[in-house]
C-alpha cells in the first residue's frame, strides 16, 4: 500500500528499521507506565513538559509503530490533489472525479486542477463507513431471518 506525506507526491518509505523494534516496545511499555505529564530533557538538562495533546498523538503513535502498523501524519487544513485524495479513499482516480462532480465531497478549483480539503474526505470516508456497516448488519439480519445465516455462538 502506497501512502501519501501531506504535501509530498512520493511514496512513504519505511521509518522502522528492524533495529529500532525493540528500542520502540521498549517506549512504548515506559509510556504506558508513565502516569505523570512527560518532559523532553533539551541538551543543557532542561526538562520541558509535553503538551497533553501532544502526549496523546505520542503515544498512539508508539502504540501503532510497536504494532507494526504504518503511520501517517497529515496536517487537517492540508488540501489532497485528485489523486493524493483518490488514494486515501482507497478509490481510483475516475471514480472519484464522478464523487466529485456529483457533490459527494467538495472540492476547489485551483487553475485548472482540482482540490480537496482533507477534512472534507475524512468526513465522506466516515459517513461512508458508516452506511457499509449498517447496510452489513441489515445483510446479516435479512440474511438470519431467512435461515441462511447461522452464528457460531
Amino acid at each position: 500500500m502506497n501512502s501519501i506525506i501531506a504535501g509530498q507526491n512520493k511514496p512513504l518509505e519505511p521509518v522502522i528499521t528492524p533495529e529500532e523494534i525493540q528500542a520502540i516496545k521498549q517506549l512504548e511499555s515506559t509510556l504506558k507506565l508513565a502516569d505523570s505529564q512527560l518532559h523532553l530533557v533539551a541538551a543543557n538538562d532542561e526538562k520541558i513538559p509535553i503538551p497533553e495533546s501532544v502526549d496523546k498523538v505520542l503515544r498512539q503513535v508508539v502504540q501503532a509503530m510497536a504494532a507494526n502498523q504504518l503511520v501517517s501524519v497529515v496536517i487537517q487544513d492540508q488540501e489532497f490533489s485528485t489523486q493524493q485524495a483518490a488514494d486515501f479513499l482507497n478509490v481510483s482516480r475516475p471514480y472519484l472525479i464522478k464523487l466529485l462532480e456529483q457533490g459527494e465531497i467538495p472540492y476547489i478549483m485551483v487553475g485548472t486542477h482540482r482540490r480537496v480539503r482533507f477534512e472534507d474526505l475524512q468526513q465522506y470516508k466516515q459517513q461512508r463507513d458508516s452506511k457499509r456497516r449498517k447496510l452489513l448488519q441489515e445483510l446479516i439480519e435479512i440474511t438470519e431471518e431467512a435461515g441462511l445465516y447461522e452464528d457460531d455462538e
